[in-house]
C-alpha cells in the first residue's frame, strides 16, 4: 500500500433558483456572489472550494464537483460525494436529476458513464470487476433497495476496520445500461412523500455504492476503489413542511441522523479525541469518508429565498466546518510477492540502520555514565554513522561474495608483533627513552590491531549467525526431505502391494484369456462345419425347389389335359342333347328309353365319382399351393372346373326330365344313342385309367416331397438355433475381450503412474545430492575458515601468555558446531546411500510391469515370465 497523504474535504456550494411558490410569495433573492469561491449572505462572506450560482447547468456542476473523483477511484482511491441541505434545496436534482435526459441528468448517471468511458480508454491489459449496491436509511434502519425483503441490515467492520453493510445485495455490472437499470429498480423502491415545500420529498438517505477492482494481467498489480454516492434527506421545520402522522415520524428520524452528522463534523473540526460515529447508522457507514481513507466532496445545496434564510445560514456554517476536516488517503493496492519482498528489504535496511544508531548511542551513553569525556570526534554524528554503516555493509557484501564464489580466500587477520624482552643489562637513558618510544608505538599498533580484530570478530559473529541460520534451514529441509522420503517409502510399499495384486489379477486374466481363446477356436471350427453343412443343405434345397417346379409344370400339363377331356365330353353331351331334341320317338318305346336313361344316370353318377376324385386331386394341389404361390392359380382353375361340372349335372337332370316326357317320340334314335353311349363310355374309361395312374404317381411324389420338406425345415430350425447359440457366445467373448482391453488400459495407466513416481524419486535424489554437495562445500569452507582462525588464535596465545577465555570459549563453540555439522553430513550421506540402494529395486518393478503389459497387449498373447 502506498504511503498515506493528508487532504482536506472539498466543499461545493450550489444555489438553486427561486421556485414558483417562492416567486408567488414575493420572496427576495438574498445571495450575492463576489467571486467563484465566495458567497455573501446577510452581509457575511462564506468561503468554499467552489460556489455554483443558480444558472449553473448540470454538466458544469458535474465537471466542478465529481469529474476528478472518477479518475481517483480508478487509480485505487476511495471516494465519496454527498449532498447536504434543507428540504427542497435541490439535493436529489443535483445527485440524480433526470436519469435518462442527457442535459438534465445529475452526478450519479454522469459518473456511471464516465467510469466506463475511462475503462474503455485505459490499457487493454487491465481487467475490471465492477459491483454496485443501492440501499437507503429509513427510520434509522438500513433497507436494501435491490431486495426489499432485506429491511433491517447491520453495519460490520472488515479486517481493516472499515465499516460495511453486511448482507447488502452486490450486483455485478458490465455496461452503463445495466447500472442505470439497477438505479431505476432501486429508485422505484425508495420512500418519498408530499410536503408543503416539495412534491417529491425524499424521506430517507439513499446510498449508491460503486466498487471497482482492477488487475493488470502482465504485472499482476491489483487496485480497488469504492465510490459512495449519497443523497441525504433534507433537514426541515415541521411548521414549514406541515408534516403529520407518519411523515412527522420520518422528519424526526431525518433530523436526528442529520444532527448526528453535524456532531461528527463538529468533533472532527475541533480535533476532539472522541468522534460519535456510532450515534446513527448513516455516520457509521460514512466513517471512512469523514476523517478516514477517502477523498470526500460535499455539495451543500442552498435556497436563495429570504423565507429560508436561517436554514441557508445553518447549511453554510455546516459546510465551513466540514471544510476544515482532513482525511488521510492512500491507494488501495494489493502488493505482489516481489513488491512485498522489496518492502521487506527496505524495512530490514532501515532496521539495521536504527540498530547501528542505538548501539552507537548506547556506547556513548555508557562512556558518559562511567565518567569519561567523549570527544567531539567520537560523539554521535548521523552522517558519519551512515558512512560507517555503508562501509560495513560494503565489507559484508564483499565477504559474502567471497564465500558464495568459493574462490576468494578468507581475509587474513593482522599479525601481532612480538613484544621484545627487556635485557638484564642496564640501559642508558637515551636507549631507555628510545626503547620506551618503540614500546609505546608497539602498544598503539596493538590497540589498532585489537580494534581491527574486534571488528573482524563482529563480522565473523554475523557470519556465524548466518551459518547457523543456514544450518537450521538445512536441518529443516533435511527433516522435510526425511518426511517426504518416508512418505514415498510408504507409497512404495503400498504400490508394491498393489503391483502384487495387479500381477495376480493379470495371471488370472491370462489363464482366462487362454481358456476363452481355445473356446473361441473350437466355436469357430464348429461354426465353419455348420456353415459348410448349411451350404450343402441349401444346395439340396435348391435342387428340391427345381424338382418342385418341374412337378408344378407337370401338374399344369395334367390340368390342361383334364380340361381338354372335359371340354370334349361337354361337346359330346351337347351333341346327344341336340340329337335327342330333333328326332320324334314313339310312345311305345317308353320302356326302352327308361332303361337308356337309367344307363345315363349310372354314367352321370360315375362321372360324379370321377369329379369327386378330381376334388381330391384339387385338395392335394391345395397342399402344393401352400408351398408355392403358383399352385393357387391351379386351385382356382379347378374350382371353376367343379362349378362347370355342377352346371353340367344340373343341365343333365333337366335334360333327363325333359326326355322322360318325350320318351315316346324318341324310340327311333335309341340305337344311335346306345352307340354313342358305348363310345363315350369307352373313351371315359380310357381317360379314367390314365388319370388314375397320373394321380397315384402325383400323390406318391407329393408325399415324398412333403417328407423331404419337413426334414429340411427341421434341419433349418436346428441350424438357426445353433447360429443363435454361436451368436450369444460370440457376444460374450466380445464383451470379455472388451473387459480385458479395459483392464489392460488401466494397467497401462498404472504403469505410467509408476514411471512418473520413479521420475519424481529420481529428481528428489538429484535434489538431495545437490543439497549434500552444497552442504559439503559449506562444511569445507567452514573448516578452512575455522582452521585459519584457530591457527591465528594459537599464534596470538603463544605471544600473549595470559590468553583469552572468550576466545577459548568461541573455539569450543566452533568445534561443537563442527561436530554437529559432521554428524548431519554423515547422516545425509547414509540417507543418500539408502536411497541409492532402494532406487534399483523401484526401477525393476516398473520394468517388470512394462514387460507384462506388453505381453498382455499382444493379440492372443500369453504370459510366460514370472512376476
Amino acid at each position: 500500500m502506498a504511503d498515506p497523504a493528508e487532504c482536506t474535504i472539498k466543499v461545493m456550494c450550489r444555489f438553486r433558483p427561486l421556485n414558483s411558490s417562492e416567486v408567488a410569495r414575493g420572496d427576495k433573492y438574498i445571495a450575492k456572489f463576489p467571486g467563484e469561491e465566495t458567497v455573501v449572505l446577510g452581509g457575511k462572506p462564506y468561503m468554499f472550494d467552489r460556489v455554483l450560482q443558480s444558472n449553473t447547468t448540470q454538466e458544469q456542476v458535474y465537471n466542478a464537483c465529481a469529474q476528478k473523483i472518477v479518475k481517483d477511484v480508478l487509480d485505487g482511491y476511495n471516494g465519496t460525494i454527498f449532498a447536504y441541505g434543507q428540504t427542497s434545496s435541490g439535493k436529489t436534482h443535483t445527485m440524480e436529476g433526470n436519469l435518462h435526459d442527457t442535459d438534465c441528468m445529475g452526478i450519479i448517471p454522469r459518473i456511471v458513464q464516465d467510469i466506463f468511458n475511462y475503462i474503455y480508454s485505459m490499457d487493454e491489459n487491465l481487467e475490471f470487476h465492477i459491483k454496485v449496491s443501492y440501499f437507503e436509511i429509513y427510520l434509522d434502519k438500513i433497507r436494501d433497495l435491490l431486495d426489499v425483503s432485506k429491511t433491517n441490515l447491520s453495519v460490520h467492520e472488515d479486517k481493516n476496520r472499515v465499516p460495511y453493510v453486511k448482507g447488502c445485495t452486490e450486483r455485478f455490472v458490465c455496461s452503463p445500461e445495466e447500472v442505470m437499470d439497477t438505479i431505476d429498480e432501486g429508485k422505484s423502491n425508495r420512500h418519498v412523500a408530499v410536503t408543503n415545500m416539495n412534491e417529491h420529498s425524499s424521506r430517507s438517505h439513499s446510498i449508491f455504492l460503486i466498487n471497482v477492482k482492477q488487475e493488470n494481467t502482465q504485472t499482476e498489480q491489483k487496485l480497488s476503489g469504492k465510490l459512495y454516492l449519497v443523497d441525504l434527506a433534507g433537514s426541515e421545520k415541521v411548521s414549514k413542511t406541515g408534516a403529520e402522522g407518519a411523515v412527522l415520524d420520518e422528519a424526526k428520524n431525518i433530523n436526528k441522523s442529520l444532527s448526528s452528522l453535524g456532531n461528527v463534523i463538529s468533533a472532527l473540526a475541533e480535533g476532539s479525541g472522541y468522534v460519535p460515529y456510532r450515534d446513527s447508522k448513516m455516520t457509521r457507514i460514512l466513517q471512512d469518508s469523514l476523517g478516514g481513507n477517502c477523498r470526500t466532496t460535499i455539495v451543500i445545496c442552498c435556497s436563495p429565498s429570504s423565507y429560508n434564510e436561517s436554514e441557508t445560514k445553518s447549511t453554510l456554517m455546516f459546510g465551513q466546518r466540514a471544510k476544515t476536516i482532513k482525511n488521510t488517503v492512500c491507494v488501495n493496492v494489493e502488493l505482489t510477492a516481489e513488491q512485498w519482498k522489496k518492502k521487506y528489504e527496505r524495512e530490514k535496511e532501515k532496521n539495521k540502520t536504527l540498530r547501528n544508531t542505538i548501539t552507537w548511542l548506547e556506547n556513548e551513553l555508557n562512556r558518559w555514565r562511567n565518567g569519561e569525556s567523549v570527544p567531539v570526534d567520537e560523539q554521535y554524528d548521523k552522517e558519519r554513522a551512515n558512512a560507517c554503516y555503508d562501509k560495513e555493509k560494503a565489507n559484508a557484501e564483499v565477504l559474502d561474495n567471497a564465500l558464495n564464489d568459493k574462490t576468494a580466500s578468507t581475509p587474513s587477520l593482522p599479525s601481532i608483533p612480538s613484544i621484545p624482552g627487556v635485557p638484564g643489562a642496564r640501559l642508558s637513558d637515551a636507549e631507555r627513552d628510545s626503547e620506551l618510544a618503540k614500546l609505546y608505538k608497539q602498544l598503539d599498533d596493538k590497540d589498532d590491531e585489537i580494534n581491527q580484530q574486534s571488528q573482524l570478530t563482529e563480522k565473523l559473529k554475523e557470519q556465524m549467525l548466518d551459518q547457523e541460520e543456514l544450518l537450521a534451514s538445512s536441518r529443516r529441509d533435511h527433516e522435510s526431505l526425511q518426511g517426504e522420503l518416508s512418505r514415498l517409502q510408504q507409497e512404495n510399499e503400498a504400490s508394491k502391494e498393489e503391483v502384487k495384486e495387479v500381477l495376480q489379477a493379470l495371471e488370472e486374466l491370462a489363464v482366462n484369456y487362454d481358456q476363452k481363446s481355445q473356446e473361441v477356436e473350437e466355436r469357430s471350427r464348429q461354426f465353419e462345419a455348420l456353415s459348410e453343412e448349411l451350404n450343402q443343405k441349401s444346395i439340396i434345397l435348391t435342387s428340391i425347389d427345381s424338382e418342385l417346379q418341374k412337378l408344378k409344370e407337370m401338374t399344369n400339363h395334367q390340368k390342361k389335359r383334364v380340361t381338354e377331356m372335359m371340354s370334349s365330353l361337354l361337346k359330346d353331351l351337347a351333341e346327344i342333347g341336340i340329337a335327342v331334341g330333333n328326332n320324334d320317338i314313339k310312345h311305345e318305346a317308353s320302356g326302352v328309353m327308361d332303361e337308356e336313361f337309367t344307363v345315363a344316370r349310372l354314367y352321370i353318377s360315375k362321372l360324379k365319382s370321377e369329379v369327386k376324385s378330381m376334388l381330391r386331386i384339387s385338395q392335394h394341389e391345395a397342399k402344393i399351393k401352400s408351398l408355392s404361390e403358383y399352385l393357387q392359380n391351379v386351385e382356382q382353375k379347378k374350382r371353376q372346373l367343379e362349378e362347370n361340372v355342377d352346371s353340367l349335372n344340373e343341365e343333365l337332370v333337366k335334360l333327363s326330365t325333359h326326355e322322360k316326357v318325350k320318351a315316346m317320340e324318341k324310340e327311333n334314335e335309341i340305337q344311335s344313342a346306345n352307340e354313342v353311349k358305348e363310345a363315350v363310355e369307352k373313351q371315359i374309361q380310357g381317360h379314367r385309367e390314365t388319370h388314375q395312374k397320373q394321380i397315384s404317381s402325383l400323390r406318391d411324389e407329393l408325399d415324398a416331397k412333403e417328407k423331404l420338406i419337413t426334414e429340411l425345415q427341421d434341419l433349418n430350425q436346428k441350424i438357426m438355433l445353433e447360429q443363435e447359440r454361436l451368436r450369444v457366445e460370440h457376444e460374450k467373448l466380445k464383451s470379455n475381450d472388451q473387459e480385458k482391453s479395459r483392464k489392460l488400459h488401466e494397467l497401462t495407466v498404472m504403469q505410467d503412474r509408476r514411471e512418473q513416481a520413479r521420475q519424481d524419486l529420481k529428481g528428489l535424489e538429484e535434489t538431495v545430492a545437490k543439497e549434500l554437495q552444497t552442504l559439503h562445500n559449506l562444511r569445507k569452507l567452514f573448516v578452512q575458515d575455522l582452521a585459519t582462525r584457530v591457527k591465528k588464535s594459537a599464534e596470538m596465545d603463544s605471544d600473549d601468555t595470559g590468553g583469552s577465555a572468550a576466545q577459548k570459549q568461541k573455539i569450543s563453540f566452533l568445534e561443537n558446531n563442527l561436530e554437529q555439522l559432521t554428524k548431519v553430513h554423515k547422516q545425509l550421506v547414509r540417507d543418500n546411500a539408502d536411497l541409492r540402494c532402494e532406487l534399483p529395486k523401484l526401477e525393476k518393478l516398473p520394468m517388470g510391469n512394462g514387460r507384462r503389459v506388453k505381453v498382455l497387449s499382444r493379440p492372443g498373447g500369453k504370459e510366460n515370465a514370472g512376476p
